[in-house]
C-alpha cells in the first residue's frame, strides 16, 4: 500500500524525475477532456501543498518529494501541439533520460475513469505526445493515459470533442481517474512500473 503524497520541504537540489501533465493553458480550456493531464498534476501538487505556479521551461512548475525522489511537476504553457518544447528544455536542464520523464495525457480510446500505464510506445495520435517524441528523438517515455471517452458519433469533430467538458457523471469518474494516475506515478517513480501496470491496466 502506497501512502498519499505528502510535501517534503527538502525537495531541493537535483531532480530525479519529471512528471508532465499535458493540456492547453488558459481559462477557455480549463476542465476540458484534453486537459486531464493538467488536472492530474494539479492534484499531485495540491496533495503536496505545493501549487504549480513557478514559470520555467516554457511552463508552470512545482517541486515535490515523492518517496525519496525529488520530482518536478510541469504543465507546459506552449499549447498541446508544442508540448515537446517545454518538456525537452526541462529534460536538458536536469540531464534527464526519457525513462525519468512520466507523461500524463488524455486518451479517447479509453472510457472516462479508466487509466492505462505504458512503459513506452508511439504517440497514439495524441499531438502533445507526438511533439515530445519528435523533439526528443525518443519514445521511451513512461506514460499514464487517462480515458476521456470516444466521440459520440463518427462525424463528430474530434477537436470539438476533446475541447468539450465532462458531464456530471463523467466528472465523478474523471476525479477517480486522476487520483489513480497520481498513485500510478508515485509507484513508477519508486522504480516499479510493472507494479503500476499490474494495478491499473
Amino acid at each position: 500500500m502506497f501512502r498519499l503524497f505528502k510535501k517534503d520541504k527538502s525537495a531541493a537540489g537535483p531532480i530525479d524525475f519529471l512528471i508532465v501533465g499535458l493540456g492547453n493553458p488558459g481559462a477557455k480550456y480549463e476542465n476540458t477532456r484534453h486537459n486531464v493531464g493538467f488536472i492530474a498534476v494539479d492534484l499531485i501538487a495540491e496533495q503536496n501543498s505545493s501549487p504549480i505556479k513557478s514559470m520555467k521551461f516554457k511552463g508552470l512548475t512545482s517541486r515535490v518529494k515523492l518517496g525519496d525522489k525529488n520530482v518536478l511537476l510541469l504543465k507546459p504553457s506552449t499549447f498541446m501541439n508544442l508540448s515537446g518544447q517545454s518538456v525537452v528544455e526541462a529534460m536538458n536542464f536536469y540531464k534527464l533520460s526519457p525513462e525519468q520523464v512520466i507523461i500524463i495525457f488524455d486518451d479517447i480510446s479509453l472510457e472516462p475513469g479508466k487509466i492505462r500505464v505504458r512503459r513506452k510506445g508511439s504517440d497514439g495520435g495524441q499531438n502533445g505526445m507526438k511533439n515530445i517524441i519528435y523533439l526528443s528523438g525518443s519514445d521511451n517515455f513512461p506514460r499514464i493515459k487517462i480515458g476521456v471517452g470516444a466521440k459520440p458519433h463518427p462525424n463528430y469533430d474530434l477537436a470539438a470533442w476533446v475541447l468539450s467538458r465532462f458531464t456530471d457523471k463523467e466528472q465523478t469518474e474523471i476525479n477517480s481517474a486522476v487520483k489513480n494516475a497520481g498513485r500510478a506515478a508515485e509507484i513508477i517513480i519508486n522504480e516499479n512500473i510493472d507494479e503500476a501496470m499490474s494495478q491499473f491496466n
